[in-house]
């Protein structure tokens, strides 16, 4: 082989390969997708865009709805449109909700990690597991069974806090508050104590480290246009995500089996206090299609409900009311005046009792600092739906078949046109009428989603969120340990502060 030959073979010919691999997916992404039709949405670019802002990527997508309140960007097989739009949103979520399914590409990404649980399925499978959801989100022994839960992993919260207080330690709020609603998950959802907060259980905390990983590496396959290549060859992201999943999946599995020996034992009792108890009973009616693998995709996608949601509300919503002193100190003399003179509430055993229900519905100011939260910092992000017909927008923009229909709430959250000119503060006051809470439209506040996928563990999230806030405030000023640091996310499936929520608790004496 001559000098020239060699050449080609070595620089050449690989750049050309590369050449024709990127000319095709141009071609793939740049056709058919009527690029310079003002019927359909603006095109901002295509989806490796996402790839460039993706440490910021919610505050770019804020950015790009400020100009264009609907835009779309072009991925190989569909456009992703997305919207700020409040009639866009009805329409997907309700108006039009048999036209818009989770869809086959939603369902690729999710499936290895969520599988066929409530948050990835569409038919008859998403009804089934709605009904029963439905149902037990509405006794009153999984509301009453559930508030115990809470309120006595309130007090350890309260006094694992405390040790770090009194010494003048930091600590990251975030982590504390993620092993806490985990533990309170499983003993609510499946009956199980787990102990992650007393740091007892080591294949807990190995697990929920797997699962908040998994949960960051399957939102990576939206802006990785070489996922699939990857989980075939098994490298990479893909790689990492195989092995997070295997140990999500062991976990589960033994939770499962666990839970059954501890069935067969109580299968005498009535009363079955848990969600899995029920689904166990459930699959005994169906053991074809409700076995293990079913039950595990169901637990996983209440995990990601139960744990998530609630502990990446609360560290957004500590870190803001650090930032924010007055609305602090004014959200712990409502839990003071309500709650005071009732107990005797310097023990945190005794003060947790006063977290009742009709206590928890007059603390307005709490609800609506919740909330306030929550429309800042919502804990998924991002979400939608997919077109299953061409379709219209009420904003005039059409939809082809099988293109994504992506609602921002986090940017939503930040349009002046939706919340006014102070959309970017932080602002309990705005729900609250003559200081009685207000609530919004959920197509303008869609933390909860909306139609008739709304968020069936609403009011079982605020719950768990008022009973632990109410008793860390009571005990504790909360302070920032660099107030001139900007907290930042992970771009995940769900909201989770990257690098933690890094503070110090001042004990708080009442006179």
């Amino acid at each position: 082989m001559d000098i020239l030959s060699t050449i080609f073979f070595l620089i050449l010919f690989p750049t050309l390969i590369l050449f024709l691999i990127f000319s095709f997916l141009a071609i793939k992404i740049f056709t058919g997708k009527s690029i310079n039709n003002p019927d359909y949405p603006p095109v901002r670019g295509s989806v490796f865009n996402q790839l460039l802002y993706l440490k910021y990527l919610y505050d770019y997508q804020t950015q790009a709805a400020k100009k264009q309140p609907t835009y779309r960007l072009l991925a190989f097989a569909q456009s992703e449109v997305y919207t700020t739009d409040t009639r866009n949103v009805e329409h997907i979520l309700k108006t039009n909700f048999d036209k818009y399914t989770k869809g086959k590409y939603n369902q690729e990404i999710l499936s290895d990690f969520l599988g066929q649980g409530i948050f990835a399925v569409d038919g008859e499978k998403w009804r089934q597991q709605r009904k029963l959801a439905s149902f037990e989100f509405s006794t009153r022994v999984l509301r009453d069974f559930s508030c115990s839960v809470f309120r006595k992993n309130a007090a350890k919260l309260v006094r694992a806090i405390s040790e770090l207080a009194v010494s003048g330690q930091a600590f990251d709020m975030q982590n504390i508050l993620m092993k806490c609603t985990l533990d309170s998950m499983f003993k609510v959802g499946f009956g199980i104590d787990l102990n992650c907060m007393d740091g007892s259980s080591k294949e807990g905390n190995i697990f929920m480290k797997a699962f908040d990983d998994a949960n960051e590496m399957v939102y990576w396959r939206y802006v990785d246009p070489f996922w699939k290549l990857k989980r075939s060859l098994n490298i990479g992201s893909e790689a990492a995500l195989k092995k997070n999943i295997k140990v999500i999946d062991n976990f589960v599995d033994n939770v499962i089996s666990t839970k059954r020996k501890l069935q067969a034992m109580e299968r005498d009792l009535n009363v079955k206090e848990d969600i899995l108890s029920r689904f166990l009973v459930e699959s005994e009616k169906n053991p074809k299609t409700m076995n293990d693998k079913y039950l595990r995709e169901i637990i996983l996608n209440f995990i990601i409900a139960g744990k998530d949601t609630s502990a990446s509300t609360l560290s957004w919503f500590f870190y803001m009311l650090s930032k924010n002193p007055l609305i602090q100190e004014k959200i712990a003399q409502e839990v003071m005046d309500i709650t005071c003179g009732k107990v005797n509430d310097d023990n945190v055993d005794d003060f947790v009792t006063t977290t009742t229900d009709a206590n928890l519905e007059k603390m307005h100011y709490l609800h609506a600092a919740i909330t306030e939260t929550l429309r800042l910092y919502p804990a998924v992000p991002v979400d939608g739906r997919c077109a299953e017909v061409d379709d219209m927008l009420p904003d005039g923009h059409k939809i082809k078949k099988g293109d994504g229909v992506y609602y921002m709430a986090y940017a939503m959250g930040r349009m002046t046109n939706i919340w006014g000119e102070d959309a970017d503060d932080f602002r309990p006051e705005r729900w609250l009428n003559n200081g009685v809470f207000q609530p919004e439209s959920p197509f303008k506040f869609v933390a909860f989603h909306a139609g008739p996928r709304i968020c069936l563990g609403k009011d079982f999230a605020y719950r768990q969120m008022k009973i632990l806030s109410i008793a860390i405030l009571r005990f504790f000023r909360l302070k920032l340990v660099d107030d001139t640091k900007i907290v930042n996310y992970r771009t995940m499936l769900t909201l989770h502060m990257k690098e933690g929520l890094h503070l110090y608790a001042v004990p708080r004496t009442i006179t």
